[in-house]
């Protein structure tokens, strides 16, 4: 059976020592009071909750799954499932970073970010649940009507009523454009919508009493594509002016999908009938209003594989410590025993340390975006609240993108250190590969965040925020240049940074010539990017470690650091050199390909 512990500690150090997140919060008046201490006991109780009560459900909720009943439409989610959902109601989980005028507890954002990392850890499927339903508050806190925010936002933040988003059609996945779905004006300023949506996660289920769907429809009136939608608030059970629950909308699931992995998580086909709903936003503005959940919900997706990244990690190096095969090639290593364990063999170290790095640099990207976010949203100066949502904009492809191509690798590699082991359910890494594969498809695949950062986030703005992100390394660059011990960590940063400005102009003038190119640059493009960030934060986490190490803190934490800081400037961070090559050789070996593609 699988094992999590979940990285406090490194959680701790990203935020207490690198990013010195208490200092940052005394500057945002809704936080200036939280200390280190609220903090360490918020992720350490989250942690309990996350091992104790959901983790073990994470392989019986697989082998189960969720079941329609045709009849009534409604779900049955895996046994425990609901029970653990009280739990985390019950615990105020839902309220942790929400605001205090609905019920929440007002907590910075960081806080909810370490509690998702260990609850996607311990089990995706449950945690999407929970996870959509905090999309849909952010969108209702920032586009919602005032009646809107009093009827739904109390109850999201209590964990009473839970969120969904509903965008994909059975025809139209990422263009939006094409969608069908009607929403017909009513003379009560009500709308009846009517259509179909599929791949709706968590649409259906029993955990809580209602569920609020939002929806994207078109007016009678809208143009044609991405500019005439709008946005509905669309409840399983509509609701009476005092509150209470009314009678069953027209809303419903159809049925679930058939899926590789998140077998635990109801992915339903919803099928609106005439269902009542209230605007959200402003008319055929709706992908605006959506963006708002979409964005959050792609910090999420990277969230989810940060913690499979970490679970199957830990699964990995405890079986390598422990499984016996062969002898080491420098040597016997184990004079006891009829073999070595594999952890002494290159290439079982080389998947362990990938995966390790992955997460590390992934726990740091993710921390910084959520303080970001939390700056965004309640630092008093408005410049700065400017920036961070400027810089949390080119960084949030890289979190979705970047992290789940990372998870899926990870998950792969620490897989096969289980050998044979590894393709059977009981050692539960097959199932964070299944769980890992749909990460890098849903809430825009991959290759739409490549083209969203290169062409909307960087040629969009002539380069303007990636300068911005430049200016940080070059600070730390003008601190530590001259530290002898920081220039492996330092030197490789600051030479992609300076051939990043030249490779970037470089595709923007291609690509004002051929829009192809930018296509057929952009995976590879943001893949060198997801480096520069990392590598960024890798000196930075470098940087603290060995402070400490030199004024003699003798904790081994900090010399592990530097090692997997190492192996990560000696093993990954030169994949940037061929990107930049494939990216370079252009549209032509992918386009005029007629013949081979007949």
């Amino acid at each position: 059976m699988p094992i999590y512990t979940p990285p406090l500690r490194d959680m701790q150090f990203v935020m207490h020592e690198v990013f010195n997140v208490v200092d940052e919060f005394k500057n945002l008046p809704p936080h200036a009071e939280v200390d280190a201490d609220t903090i360490n006991a918020v992720i350490e109780e989250g942690g309990k909750f996350a091992t104790d009560v959901i983790f073990p459900l994470n392989i019986s909720g697989d082998t189960e799954g969720c079941t329609l009943d045709k009849a009534t439409h409604e779900v049955k989610t895996p046994a425990g499932f609901n029970e653990a959902y009280a739990k985390y109601v019950e615990g105020g989980w839902p309220a942790l970073s929400c605001d205090t005028a609905y019920g929440g507890q007002g907590l910075p954002f960081v806080l909810n970010q370490c509690m998702y990392e260990m609850m996607n850890s311990a089990n995706q499927a449950w945690t999407m649940y929970p996870g959509l339903s905090h999309g849909a508050y952010e969108c209702l806190h920032a586009h919602g009507t005032d009646e809107q925010k009093k009827i739904y936002l109390p109850k999201l933040t209590s964990g009473e009523w839970t969120g969904t988003m509903c965008l994909t059609e059975p025809h139209c996945g990422t263009d939006l454009g094409m969608l069908r779905t009607k929403a017909e004006p009513q003379a009560d300023g009500s709308y009846k919508i009517t259509g179909n949506k599929i791949f709706i996660s968590a649409g259906e289920h029993g955990m809580t009493e209602n569920i609020v769907h939002l929806v994207l429809a078109r007016l009678p009136d809208a143009p044609v594509g991405s500019k005439g939608i709008s946005l509905f608030a669309v409840p399983k059970f509509k609701v009476n002016a005092d509150g209470s629950l009314g009678e069953r909308n027209p809303i419903f699931c159809g049925a679930l999908e058939h899926k590789m992995g998140i077998h635990g998580n109801a992915t339903a086909q919803i099928n609106i009938d005439g269902a009542i709903g209230s605007l959200v936003g402003q008319p055929n503005k709706g992908l605006a209003a959506m963006f708002v959940m979409m964005n959050a919900a792609r910090l999420g997706v990277g969230n989810q594989s940060l913690g499979l990244t970490e679970v199957a990690y830990q699964n990995a190096l405890a079986y390598a410590k422990d499984r016996i095969q062969m002898r080491s090639l420098s040597g016997v290593k184990a004079k006891d025993k009829p073999a070595d364990p594999i952890i002494v063999h290159p290439d079982v170290r080389k998947m362990l340390l990938t995966a390790k790095a992955y997460a590390e640099g992934g726990r740091a990207l993710a921390i910084y975006c959520a303080m970001l976010l939390d700056k965004e949203l309640h630092h008093p100066d408005e410049k700065v609240r400017k920036d961070s949502g400027e810089m949390l904009a080119l960084l949030t492809p890289i979190v979705k993108a970047f992290l789940t191509d990372n998870g899926f690798d990870a998950t792969v590699m620490c897989q096969q250190v289980f050998g044979g082991h590894g393709y059977i359910k009981e050692s539960g890494m097959e199932q964070f590969v299944r769980d890992a594969r749909i990460n890098m498809i849903y809430e825009g695949t991959n290759t739409i965040q490549s083209l969203d950062l290169l062409g909307r986030k960087i040629l969009g703005n002539n380069g303007a925020t990636l300068k911005k992100f430049g200016k940080l390394v070059g600070a730390l660059v003008q601190e530590e240049g001259v530290n002898e011990k920081m220039a492996e960590f330092i030197n490789p940063v600051a030479y992609l940074a300076d051939q990043m400005t030249k490779f970037t102009t470089e595709l923007g003038f291609r690509g004002m010539q051929n829009p192809d190119e930018v296509g057929a640059a952009a995976v590879d493009y943001l893949r060198v990017a997801g480096h520069l960030v990392f590598g960024y934060f890798f000196a930075r986490m470098a940087q603290v470690a060995l402070r400490e190490i030199a004024a003699g803190n003798t904790d081994p934490f900090y010399g592990a650091k530097l090692q997997t800081a190492r192996f990560y400037f000696a093993k990954l961070f030169p994949e940037t050199a061929s990107l930049m090559r494939t990216a370079r050789a252009g549209s032509k070996p992918l386009m005029e390909t007629d013949l081979a593609l007949a």
